[in-house]
């Protein structure tokens, strides 16, 4: 609780979750079973859930199809996070069917570590991602999902994932309550 003179007293909002672009898909998470965002979610203090789980094959979008390389049907992973029951992001992972079909990823709990770990058992060692991010106001649907207050942006990433032979093995296409997040980047001044 917060007081504020002349005002009341209010709730205080949790911190927002720092997404430490250095550390959040570090093999080491992985290995101990944690997937990022559990990972975040200790980091504040709070209790992570994820919600809304629709795993399903589907054909491929023309922008998923292009970062994935030209492949025309797709697993696709539909997930909503929250933390301490608020919903602050929703996600869709999009895999190449020749790489999930079959596997722990097609199920809707893959296991310690998530799908990330599950790709490098598969023989997918992670070697780097790309991701693009934008702000920029929400649909209607966004709004809804992720239960927004009136004027509350969201921030949109795209993340690809490419494995050590540089194929693309996964891209996320993920909505944040930008009120809910920091983004934390270091980069290099070569």
């Amino acid at each position: 609780m917060q007081a504020e003179h002349g005002k009341g007293v209010f709730v205080r909002p949790r911190p927002p979750v720092r997404r430490l672009a250095s550390d959040r898909f570090a093999r080491k998470h992985r290995e101990q079973g944690k997937s990022a965002f559990l990972v975040e979610a200790d980091a504040v203090g709070s209790h992570p859930q994820v919600d809304s789980l629709e795993v399903k094959e589907e054909k491929a979008g023309p922008d998923i199809s292009a970062r994935l390389g030209s492949v025309r049907r797709v697993l696709a992973r539909r997930r909503r996070y929250l933390l301490d029951g608020r919903p602050v992001e929703f996600a869709t992972s999009y895999l190449p069917l020749d790489i999930a079909r079959g596997t722990p990823i097609a199920e809707p709990n893959p296991g310690p570590g998530g799908i990330y770990a599950r790709l490098e058992e598969l023989g997918h060692r992670l070697d780097h991602f790309e991701e693009e991010i934008r702000a920029r106001m929400p649909s209607p649907d966004e709004v809804r999902t992720l239960r927004l207050a009136s004027g509350v942006p969201v921030i949109h990433l795209i993340r690809t994932a490419f494995d050590t032979e540089g194929r693309a093995v996964e891209v996320c296409d993920t909505v944040m309550a930008a009120d809910a997040y920091v983004l934390s980047y270091q980069l290099p001044a070569t």
